[in-house]
């Protein structure tokens, strides 16, 4: 064998190499990389108003009576009318005439329901 700084004392023949089977090794790397995923949402809100129209119609009703009176005396001739409480010096259509409480319409009556 041959060593650095030593002389061989014998004369050596070198011979051709033997091969041994390949070990294998084997390296990892891990290379590591980020991706960022981007998942979006949306979210609406609806807020519904709902109005509810509810219709009625109160009706009321009145009622109005009408009366009058008028008496005849009917002798031979023309009509004449009968005088009598209602009747003043002036005649029919006068302030009075018609008895008391005529005054040509009674005021209306309302009913409420």
């Amino acid at each position: 064998m041959f060593f650095p700084g030593r002389r061989p004392a014998v004369q050596s023949q070198v011979l051709p190499p033997r091969v041994h089977p390949t070990q294998q090794n084997v390296v990892y790397n891990c290379c590591e990389y980020i991706v960022p995923e981007v998942h979006p949402a949306h979210t609406t809100v609806v807020n519904k108003h709902l109005y509810k129209h509810y219709h009625n119609f109160p009706q009321t009703v009145s009622q109005v009576d009408q009366v009058a009176n008028q008496q005849f005396m009917c002798p031979p001739g023309p009509p004449m009318p009968v005088p009598g409480p209602g009747v003043g010096p002036a005649g029919f259509g006068a302030p009075g005439v018609g008895g008391p409480g005529f005054a040509g319409a009674a005021a209306p009556r309302r009913r409420f329901f």
